[in-house]
């Protein structure tokens, strides 16, 4: 059926060019306009990275995840295509990163953290990225950030209509379609796309080798053998609709609602003996998540209501032959269901041109529903009772004062105080200043200092076996320091930034192994201590009517050490860096416009990666550095009737043999292509 929308997508382009001719297109020339402004109230001494608009539209078959590899400092740990690919921050776990969708959070209470490949980018209107200590302004928990995600009404007024076909390498299929209706009063946009792939991508298995012998039975040499990814296919559904509503009286009121119905296959290691009929592990997993929301403006006084409800059920299934009799029988069956509920209460209080008061309070209450239907019990036979039944009520009252008492100069007092369950957190301030310091370059310095909590999840608490009901809440103080500037001439422009940060986290969580039992269990072990700087550039240029060049570039130094003490004798973790934290990463895109045409080129590093406590530089102790590139090639073509673009993507440009995660190969030099077709309505 895809393959014969794409052909029906490619015999009418000849009828749609055949009309091109009845369309006109003018370029008129203006005069020169400076615009100048203020910082809003709002950004005082914020650290923060807006995600680009055409990172997040890159392709269809993007998921966030890829949009904050190229787009940020974060480093993101990817298990393979389509599979958990999580955030580091400035040299935290990924459950340090909180994130929220439409202000509501979408961290897992269960696990604390978010996998950004369910994500889809074409989904996401504005992702912004608040570093260290601009997330207490965001939520609580963020020890190294936070990224906040919306959704937006449409912009154009009338009926809108895209639809994008995407065939890729590996059987890869993506389909997204979106209809678009904007009035005077009211607007609505709903949103569907369908990916499916076998991802039997080829890859060199270096972690087993075949050996040649001679009639006589003697090994006369030996290679590393080409395999296929096993068991890697997946399929994703994902729906949204929104409404979005005004009155004349001033009220604005918004409903979303995004639904994901996902089936995976989680491949097997390179270094797994098993084929895919001895061995299979999948995952299904189906959510939903609505918020809905009023806002009104009184004057300077501008209050905002917002509600909530997500549900997740997640289902994760190994299965085995053990004797190799073709029965395939489940070795795990892990099962969770989660409901949460979100409130939130808003207000800010606008007092002249100096002052910008806020408060705030957000209700998130959670249920959980978990355990491995699996596990049965070795001196009874009958099935053991691993299930926990939880719930948990949050509430985050926050409040914030920001003042500017002349132009050049801005403070802010940020403080958010925290209850878990029964636990509460102390108050978490932040201090932010910002300084203009000179008018020529938009030269701005910005320094901010915060405090910070972490409460331990459901599962650190109650997993069973393992859980500790005893864990304390991980606390630490985050600094940063920086400045930027921006400089603009006749047909170009320059954004750049540096900040140097630095953060303590105390009574770091961490899952330690029993030499006796096996059984893993979390304990408050490490003060990790991190520190690096960060860099971004964004630049453009025009040149002529028709050409137009414009670079985004990223890098962070980041160093994670444990200073906590030794658990064991045999501990070699301590004033080593934490496994999976590069020390050096870095992003690069450059896109180059002409008239219709638009070619783009990625570009990422990260430095290498340890897989050991100990940093062992041994064949398992560490992943290998690696330069990613990926190019495009997209042609728009504009007609009476209808819009219609043509883009090639290349991957892996270099053909780089590299791995995100130890024993996970990713793809090698792979392709896709993507039609768009966007349909003129008339309007009477």
């Amino acid at each position: 059926m895809r393959l014969l929308l794409l052909l029906v997508s490619l015999l009418l382009c000849p009828l749609i060019v055949f009309g091109q001719g009845d369309s006109v297109a003018r370029t008129v020339a203006i005069e020169q306009v400076a615009v100048a402004g203020v910082r809003p109230m709002k950004e005082l001494g914020v650290q923060r990275t807006e995600l680009d608009s055409a990172l997040l539209r890159e392709n269809i078959s993007s998921s966030l995840a890829d949009a904050l590899t190229g787009g940020s400092t974060l480093f993101i740990k990817s298990h393979g295509r389509a599979t958990l690919s999580t955030a580091s921050f400035r040299g935290t776990a990924p459950s340090h990163t909180q994130v929220t969708w439409n202000r509501m959070r979408v961290n897992s209470p269960m696990l604390g953290q978010v996998d950004f490949s369910t994500i889809p980018s074409y989904f996401i209107d504005e992702a912004t990225i608040y570093h260290g200590a601009s997330s207490v302004g965001v939520t609580g928990g963020g020890l190294g950030g936070a990224i906040a995600l919306e959704t937006r009404a449409p912009a154009e007024e009338g009926v809108g209509l895209r639809y994008v076909q995407g065939v890729g390498s590996f059987t890869t299929f993506d389909e997204y379609a979106r209809v678009t209706y904007a009035g005077r009063r009211w607007s609505s946009s709903t949103r569907l796309l369908c990916s499916t792939s076998e991802n039997d991508f080829r890859y060199r298995n270096y972690n087993t080798k075949a050996f040649d012998v001679d009639a006589d039975g003697r090994i006369v040499g030996s290679s590393y053998p080409l395999q296929r990814n096993r068991n890697g296919a997946f399929r994703d559904l994902h729906a949204m609709q929104e409404f979005y509503a005004s009155t004349h009286a001033g009220d604005r009121f918004s409903i979303a609602a995004w639904y994901m119905d996902s089936h995976r296959g989680l491949a097997l290691l390179s270094a797994d003996r098993n084929t895919d009929r001895q061995k299979k592990n999948t995952q299904d997993e189906r959510t939903l998540r609505a918020v809905a929301s009023w806002e009104r403006l009184y004057g300077g006084l501008k209050a905002a209501a917002r509600g909530g409800y997500s549900f997740t059920d997640l289902r994760y299934v190994m299965q085995a032959d053990p004797d190799g009799g073709g029965t395939m029988i489940a070795m795990t069956d892990a099962r969770s269901r989660l409901h949460t509920l979100f409130a939130q209460a808003e207000v800010e209080h606008t007092i002249g041109e100096k002052w910008l008061l806020t408060a705030e309070a957000t209700i998130h209450q959670h249920r959980v529903h978990s355990g491995d239907l699996s596990v049965v019990d070795q001196t009874t036979g009958l099935r053991a009772d691993t299930l926990y039944r939880q719930a948990r009520f949050e509430l985050s009252a926050f409040a914030a004062a920001r003042w500017r008492p002349v132009e050049r100069l801005g403070v802010a007092a940020n403080i958010r105080w925290e209850l878990y369950g029964r636990s509460a957190s102390a108050p978490i301030p932040a201090l932010f200043v910002d300084w203009l310091l000179s008018r020529r370059g938009e030269v701005t310095l910005k320094a901010s200092a915060a405090r910070n909590y972490r409460f331990p999840t459901l599962n650190d608490l109650y997993f069973r076996p393992g859980g500790n009901k005893n864990l304390r809440p991980e606390k630490g103080w985050t600094w940063d320091a920086g400045a930027e500037c921006t400089l603009r001439g006749p047909g170009r422009s320059l954004h750049a930034s540096v900040t140097a940060f630095r953060s303590h986290i105390d009574d770091w969580i961490l899952w330690v192994g029993s030499p006796k039992t096996g059984i893993y269990t979390p304990v408050n072990l490490r003060r990790v201590e991190s520190y690096g700087a960060e860099t971004k550039f964004a630049a453009s240029a025009s040149a002529g009517r028709d050409w137009r060049l414009a670079l985004e570039g990223h890098y962070a130094w980041t160093r994670s050490i444990n200073r906590g003490d030794k658990f064991s004798p045999a501990d070699e973790s301590v004033g080593r860096q934490l496994v999976y934290i590069p020390e050096h990463s870095a992003a690069l895109n450059a896109r180059l416009s002409w008239r219709r045409w638009t070619l783009a080129y990625k570009w990422t590093f990260y430095s290498e990666r340890y897989t050991m406590t100990s940093n062992d530089l041994g064949v398992l102790g560490r992943v290998k550095p690696y330069f990613m590139s990926d190019l495009s090639l997209e042609k728009s073509l504009v007609f009476r009737r209808a819009d219609l673009s043509l883009k090639g993507c290349i991957y892996n440009l270099l053909n780089e043999e590299y791995e995100s995660v130890l024993s996970r190969p990713m793809p090698r030099l792979h392709a896709s292509i993507f039609i768009g077709i966007t349909p003129k309505f008339q309007r009477r």
